[in-house]
């Protein structure tokens, strides 16, 4: 049934131009993603993961197939309500934070509240700020705040409205290693401790290894997928991580299993072998 299912993806195909020189992006991908779960995608440069996440987000539009989104099918839905649907029932985090400089912490926390029309509920922002480890910096601009709490205030930007699915678009990309753990715990806590979905676009085998299920994509397919329980066999720790919520402090000591990451980076590579015919554009 489709409401045990976050996200559903159905025959997507995505085609930029017409006759001969059109890229085909998506070539009719087809996934459901349960509630609860943390996916990573991944694929060599031009394999058709940032369309895929345009697509399943409602950035973008397929050119044929479906997608729901919380049992609630996007596809055909007129803009205005598209608009709608992504401020409240979505969440964001991308690599470049993309807060507003001239807003306070709580002011780009309560964001997508405003631009949806509804009153603040500054009672969720203090408790989402808490989570991620921010309650004492609430008043602050985002340009007295280091790269880390940054990407922290995004999190709780994307969880605030407790929304169906959180879309990550390397979200460490721009992170120094130690600062990227604590946000990859954030999300990973997110996910054991609060039921959200995460599904995040990463380059890095070591961020991947945290998620789920790791799918990679190749020339605008899903070609392969790796489940880190059965690849690792332990892995992250689930009630340890659990435990601590999304409190930074659970940042240590709750790496995922580095042999799971080198399985992750020897599939990438096979991906990234050269191939018979023409890839897809991301």
């Amino acid at each position: 049934m489709s409401g045990d299912w976050a996200v559903e993806l159905h025959g997507i195909r995505k085609r930029y131009g017409r006759g001969r020189t059109a890229v085909h992006a998506l070539r009719g991908v087809d996934l459901t993603l349960r509630h609860g779960s943390y996916t990573a995608v991944m694929g060599p440069s031009g394999s058709g993961k940032s369309t895929f996440l345009q697509c399943a987000a409602g950035l973008d539009r397929p050119t044929a197939g479906t997608v729901r989104l919380g049992g609630t099918e996007i596809t055909g839905m007129k803009e205005n309500k598209l608009t709608a649907l992504r401020r409240t029932r979505i969440g964001f985090v991308f690599q470049a934070f993309n807060l507003l400089p001239s807003l306070t912490v709580e002011q780009n926390v309560v964001l997508p509240m405003r631009l949806a029309g509804h009153r603040p509920d500054r009672r969720r922002a203090a408790e989402v700020l808490h989570q991620v480890g921010l309650a004492d910096k609430a008043r602050r601009r985002p340009g007295q705040l280091s790269g880390g709490q940054q990407q922290r205030v995004a999190i709780a930007r994307a969880l605030v409205t407790r929304p169906d699915v959180v879309f990550a678009d390397e979200p460490t990309g721009a992170l120094d290693t130690t600062t990227a753990t604590e946000i990859l715990t954030l999300l990973r806590g997110a996910v054991d401790t609060h039921g959200a979905t995460v599904v995040m676009v990463t380059h890095d085998p070591a961020a991947a290894a945290w998620a789920d299920r790791v799918l990679f994509l190749s020339d605008g397919e899903i070609v392969d997928h790796l489940d880190r329980d059965r690849a690792a066999g332990h892995g992250l720790n689930r009630n340890r991580a659990a435990g601590h919520g999304l409190d930074r402090e659970g940042a240590s000591g709750h790496d995922p299993d580095r042999a799971h990451a080198d399985r992750i980076a020897a599939r990438m590579t096979s991906l990234a072998a050269p191939r018979a015919h023409p890839k897809a554009a991301a």
